[in-house]
């Protein structure tokens, strides 16, 4: 496998509302160091794939107001690959546009397509993976996704059913997807764990740059459509202008319900790298260090007393001392605080309406 055929695709366009109030409209959670350890998500993203594929083939879809964050995290990657959405579309046209994209000067690239705020702790295993469905998207022309292996009944996740009867002759780690299941209730995904060809959805895809505009062609004529005239103005002085008009008249749709659940041959990894989509901050807080009262902090000066399965993250400047608490998001940023039960958790965007 020739390494300059790979190609990453990052897509940093999200708001990251969950995690209010330290993502905020201005900088989202994919621009922050989420974690405590200096290099915030999209960079984070980045770090996983060196030497899976070099900085001139990383590419990143993003809004037109983060275009300054992209160019300041990550130097490293040509600034004609920081692609820029005029307006919120979901992911089947801000994946159909860097596929066509790529596709007009390499049209041999195999894509790894992947959201910037996820986090992998198991790197070396995590490139392995990558590595393997690379070469098998290279030499199969067929669309691939990662399914995760479950540790707990997760609610947030959707969930792709294998048909692990129906492995791949190329290679014995991919299997057939039998159906992709929505968001599960608490009962059905208790259900799902205890079966073993049941993965969490990851939303991470891999595929040779052909094959996705193939079946955009085929399942998104619409979205294809835009795209055929869009590109007359790729790689010149006038594509943003271009994109800024053509790119909203694309329907506001996921690559899973455009795409994935039509296609005919879809395929599964099965995969156990330690990831989390860190979607919220019981995600941080499943994934921290935790103390012997199962709490988890980030940030120097955080003192807990008769407090227990909390999750506190503050500026390190900030002193911070809590007692008596139990189950609770202690959040803090500039000059605003989120105090609110984990349990409630889902309902942070409604709390920060008019805040």
């Amino acid at each position: 496998m020739k390494s300059n055929t790979n190609h990453l695709v990052i897509m940093a366009g999200g708001i990251g509302s969950r995690f209010w109030p330290m993502s905020t409209p201005e900088r989202p959670k994919q621009f922050i160091d989420v974690i405590g350890c200096g290099r915030t998500m999209i960079q984070l993203t980045a770090d996983c794939f060196k030497g899976v594929c070099p900085p001139e083939h990383i590419w990143v879809v993003t809004s037109k107001s983060f275009a300054s964050l992209v160019r300041e995290q990550l130097p490293e990657i040509p600034k004609e690959h920081i692609l820029l959405e005029p307006c919120m579309r979901n992911t089947a046209p801000c994946i159909a546009y860097v596929a066509w994209k790529i596709a007009m000067r390499h049209p041999e690239a195999n894509l790894v397509v992947t959201p910037a705020d996820h986090v992998v702790m198991d790197t070396v295993e995590f490139q392995r993976v990558i590595k393997s469905t690379l070469s098998f998207t290279k030499d199969s022309r067929t669309l691939l996704t990662l399914g995760m292996k479950p540790n707990r009944p997760e609610t947030g996740y959707g969930y792709i059913e294998a048909d692990m009867d129906a492995a791949s002759p190329i290679n014995k780690e991919v299997f057939k997807v039998r159906a992709f299941r929505e968001k599960p209730s608490l009962e059905r995904a208790v259900s799902y764990i205890a079966q073993p060809n049941f993965f969490w959805n990851a939303g991470i895809f891999v595929w040779n740059v052909q094959t996705i505009e193939n079946a955009m062609r085929l399942q998104q004529p619409e979205i294809a459509e835009i795209m055929d005239n869009a590109a007359l103005s790729f790689y010149s002085p006038i594509e943003q202008m271009v994109i800024d008009e053509l790119f909203p008249q694309c329907p506001n749709i996921s690559i899973d319900y455009a795409i994935m659940e039509k296609a005919k041959d879809m395929f599964v990894v099965p995969a156990s790298f330690g990831w989390s989509d860190l979607g919220t901050w019981g995600s941080l807080h499943e994934r921290s260090e935790k103390d012997a009262d199962n709490n988890a902090t980030i940030g120097n000066n955080i003192k807990l007393i008769e407090s227990s399965n909390c999750m506190v993250h503050t500026q390190e400047n900030k002193k911070v001392v809590i007692q008596g608490l139990n189950g609770y998001i202690v959040a803090e940023k500039d000059n605003t605080l989120l105090i609110c039960q984990l349990s409630e958790e889902q309902r942070i965007k409604e709390f920060s309406k008019g805040i």
